[in-house]
């Protein structure tokens, strides 16, 4: 009797595993070191310092990698979903550590807001009826859309490089972009999955000697680095630092919702209430590892489950292959500086389809809705609107107070709170006669929702 393993569940040959996990290591590596860079730059600490911080983030982006994709008792939703410090979190530690509570103050508040996320888990997973297609299409097209900028900072040269915008920069990135299609569209059916993967290779190979890349950075770093609790001394607990905090674990826990329901929609293991929970439990576990090894909040990134959707390898194992290798990344020290020499346009050429990937799944979700019916349209008009407000205009919630915009400058949190208000809105309250039930009008229920066994 032949027993059926779901495609997540599936262990792939050791070559496969390594080539898909380095891949999703490429694609999330930029974004897990700017956390730390501008975060250490704004402080103004020493070029070792900001080295230190850099290991210990890729050790534990790892480490929370590893707990989220295999997991163990009630911690890890075991799909493949790849963690990396959020972006959401720099604007308050900026603030905290530059305004004399420094790094020790930052790590207290990191610790507190993660054992919050641990406690509040099974509340926000209690909540999953509240994300039905409407609202889950909605997101994850605001997830994509969201990134593009990100991607476009990239083919540009990298935000704040001296060459930002040379005409050399964008045709790097349309190369690598050229390859990766061509892959794609060309190549059998094991080449085009790690499509991205050759794409970053082959433009590797062309910037090296047209003098893109400088590998002095690789000269120069450790063997081997090894990240002790903390280190940048005991850690303080200041309400202020705190209460921020675990405005960022809000939205931060919004994120990895849209970011779950995302992956199981791909995966075709949908996310069910007690796998949200115990996703969002590894999110406050990693946290908390975080505050005590000397970085920063843990979340799911979102580049990586456009990396799921468009090589279509589902396997939780490679994801979980990758968190390995950034634990190695994160021990030594020299291997993480040969991958931080990739040229930011050739990380922009591949990010361009990696992140167009996560919106075109959200447009798929909303294909199952009926747009024609109520006003789902309107849901998605201003909910989509709200979401790229501050990612078209970073600086529109500049004059509000400190908590209102560590909710509101995130497109993916105020996108995904305005779905929600909106579908509670107009498809959760009592029916007119005549319009029809809100589940007719695609909008109050989610579905079919399964847990794992």
């Amino acid at each position: 009797m032949t027993i059926s393993v779901h495609p997540v569940d599936e262990v792939p040959p050791l070559r496969r595993l390594a080539v898909f996990g380095f891949q999703h290591v490429l694609a999330m590596y930029a974004g897990a070191v700017a956390v730390p860079l501008i975060v250490g730059g704004a402080m103004k600490l020493s070029a070792a310092d900001l080295a230190y911080l850099i290991t210990a983030d890729l050790l534990v982006c790892g480490v929370a990698t590893l707990i989220q994709c295999v997991g163990f008792r009630r911690f890890g939703a075991r799909l493949p979903i790849v963690q990396g410090c959020t972006f959401a979190a720099v604007p308050p530690m900026v603030l905290i550590g530059t305004t004399g509570g420094g790094l020790p103050a930052i790590y207290g508040s990191v610790i507190v807001s993660g054992c919050a996320i641990m406690l509040l888990a099974p509340v926000f997973g209690g909540l999953l009826h509240f994300f039905p297609p409407l609202v889950t299409g909605t997101v994850i097209l605001i997830i994509g859309l969201s990134l593009l900028p990100v991607a476009g900072n990239w083919v540009a040269g990298g935000q704040g490089s001296k060459d930002f915008g040379e005409p050399g920069n964008l045709a790097l990135a349309a190369f690598v972009l050229v390859v990766v299609l061509g892959v794609q569209r060309f190549a059998p059916a094991f080449l085009s999955r790690i499509a991205v993967l050759i794409g970053i290779a082959v433009g590797l190979a062309v910037a090296v000697p047209l003098g893109f890349t400088d590998f002095g950075g690789v000269r120069d770093a450790d063997w081997v680095g090894i990240s002790t609790p903390f280190h940048f001394g005991t850690p303080v607990f200041r309400a202020s630092a705190i209460v921020s905090m675990l405005v960022v674990a809000l939205v931060t826990m919004t994120e990895t919702t849209g970011d779950l329901i995302a992956v199981g929609e791909l995966t075709g293991r949908r996310t069910g209430p007690r796998s949200l929970a115990d996703g969002l439990r590894a999110d406050g576990l990693s946290t908390v590892l975080g505050g005590v090894f000397n970085t920063f909040p843990y979340t799911a990134y979102a580049q990586n489950v456009g990396l799921i959707g468009m090589t279509r390898v589902r396997s939780r194992w490679v994801v979980a292959t990758s968190g390995g290798m950034l634990v190695v990344l994160g021990l030594l020290p020299k291997l993480g500086a040969v991958v931080a020499a990739i040229p930011a346009p050739v990380l922009g050429g591949a990010g361009l389809v990696m992140f167009g990937t996560v919106a075109a799944s959200g447009l798929r979700t909303l294909a199952e809705v009926d747009l024609k019916a109520g006003h789902n349209v309107t849901v998605v008009a201003v909910s989509l609107a709200v979401g790229m407000l501050p990612v078209g205009v970073p600086t529109v919630y500049e004059r509000f107070p400190d908590w209102f915009r560590t909710v509101m400058n995130s497109g993916i949190s105020a996108g995904s709170l305005t779905a929600i208000a909106l579908n509670l809105l107009f498809n959760h309250r009592p029916a007119r006669a005549g319009s029809g039930a809100p589940e007719a009008r695609g909008g109050a229920g989610h579905g079919e929702v399964a847990d794992r066994p």
